[in-house]
């Protein structure tokens, strides 16, 4: 039996992107030696779709967030990006920083007991996906980090790139779909 990551992966492969995947924020603040984590985005079904109630069409909730641990981490980041969006970078979704590094877990729906930065519609905090036609790739990227980040809540996607360099101790990700209605 296939994984869920396993199926959206296999689906990904399948999948024109528009922008390149190298602008993620993973690809752009890489783990010293390739350190990964594994991210488990739980509102993922068998298909590789993301539930309709953690999408903008609908409830809008965050969906409920697994990362196993990382040796040595004094914080963890989450971000949640859409590369098919058509612009010179994906749209941002979800940051949240400075997640105690007890925690492996986020609850649907819980805030992140962090901060929490400005999605792509200007607000602060989750944006569930909405994509205006067709089907769009969600990354949920999750970073390990040496120590709380010194960024202040409502920052942009740049800002925590910015802050978050040269303390990435491993990352990884899980990668969802969703289809406008």
């Amino acid at each position: 039996m296939m994984s869920r990551l396993a199926i959206a992966i296999a689906a990904l492969a399948g999948a024109a992107i528009a922008a390149p995947l190298s602008s993620l924020v993973i690809a752009q603040d890489p783990a010293p030696g390739g350190k990964r984590i594994a991210v488990h985005f739980d509102s993922i079904g068998r298909d590789g779709h993301i539930a309709a109630r953690n999408s903008a069409y609908g409830a809008n909730i965050p969906p409920e967030v697994n990362w196993s641990p990382a040796a040595g981490a004094g914080s963890y980041a989450v971000v949640l990006e859409d590369p098919d969006a058509g612009g010179p970078a994906p749209f941002v979704h979800w940051l949240a920083w400075n997640i105690p590094a007890s925690r492996t877990r986020l609850a649907e729906g819980e805030p992140p007991l962090g901060a929490e930065g400005r999605n792509g519609h200007g607000g602060v905090g989750y944006w569930g996906p909405h994509p205006p036609s067709g089907t769009h790739h969600y990354y949920l990227q999750v970073f390990a980090l040496d120590a709380p980040l010194k960024l202040g809540a409502g920052a942009e996607r740049g800002a925590l790139v910015a802050a978050m360099r040269g303390h990435v101790l491993a990352s990884g990700e899980a990668v969802g779909l969703y289809s406008a209605p």
